[in-house]
């Protein structure tokens, strides 16, 4: 994949078809906190209320088409200098290095955009090989496994933590 062709963007209104095709993909969102989005309405009030409003949560685009997102949350107070990464990609260009890509952008940016930020930390669950390849592509460092950690669709599952800190070398 040509990284020239891929950005990262706020999301707009004007994306809410590229969003539903990829958000509406239960192969996508199983293993994010969020729910499937079955409608237009549904996706419009995502972007609306969540998507953009929140300080880092670009769309990750392919020709300046959305097709996935990266989330970075910073905390507050005395844990405001680690933030937690999330992303999401269209099932259509998994296995292209697009995610690789996308995340090595927003890392950079991290750093960049939150003062103080000096780790950022993944959360993967154990069942998904796909993330865990693309967190080490990055340069994110396996900390260990936090067993019957995250609550995701009914289920209490164990996940992978993951780190990247202001110090570490992206890939």
């Amino acid at each position: 994949m040509d990284p020239s062709r891929i950005s990262l963007r706020r999301f707009q209104l004007s994306d809410v078809d590229d969003f539903l095709k990829w958000a509406s993909d239960d192969k996508v969102t199983r293993y994010l906190r969020w729910n499937t989005i079955t409608s237009p309405e549904d996706a419009l009030t995502y972007l609306e209320k969540i998507a953009i409003p929140q300080t880092y949560r670009p769309s990750i685009c392919l020709d300046d088409r959305s097709i996935g997102y990266v989330s970075i949350k910073p905390g507050s107070g005395d844990d405001k200098c680690r933030a937690h990464l999330g992303y999401a990609v269209s099932a259509e260009y998994w296995g292209q290095g697009i995610a690789t890509i996308a995340l090595k952008m927003a890392v950079s940016d991290a750093f960049k955009e939150f003062p103080g930020l000096v780790r950022l930390e993944a959360l993967v669950e154990v069942e998904n090989m796909g993330s865990q390849k693309v967190m080490e592509k990055v340069g994110f460092l396996r900390e260990g496994l936090l067993r019957k950690y995250g609550f995701c669709k009914g289920e209490i599952r164990d996940m992978f933590i993951y780190s990247f800190l202001e110090t570490d070398l992206i890939k």
